[in-house]
């Protein structure tokens, strides 16, 4: 795979409660930040690939409730996490 259990536990560190804690909100959506940006550059190289578009979508949905989760759970987590991650506000 593209992104090794290194880089993942780096990941879940930073974003994360620590290295091993792998199922909090922000960790997640920090995993599915950095597989949508890797899954966009290989759209831009190749464009007709449906079955990876399609997978991006899903992947896009699934970030999107995690941050709608932290935004009715705890807005100061979810704005920490868009700060840190430089996404758009799309909560509204």
């Amino acid at each position: 795979m593209y992104l090794s259990k290194e880089a993942k536990e780096e990941i879940f560190a930073k974003h994360g409660k620590g290295a091993t804690d792998t199922g909090s909100a922000e960790g997640q959506v920090a995993l599915f930040t950095t597989r949508i940006a890797h899954l966009t550059g290989h759209l831009k190289k190749n464009k007709h690939d449906f079955s990876t578009q399609l997978s991006l979508q899903k992947l896009v949905g699934k970030r999107r409730a995690l941050l709608a989760y932290l935004f009715k759970k705890d807005i100061t987590r979810y704005r920490a996490i868009i700060k840190a991650l430089q996404l758009r506000d799309i909560i509204k």
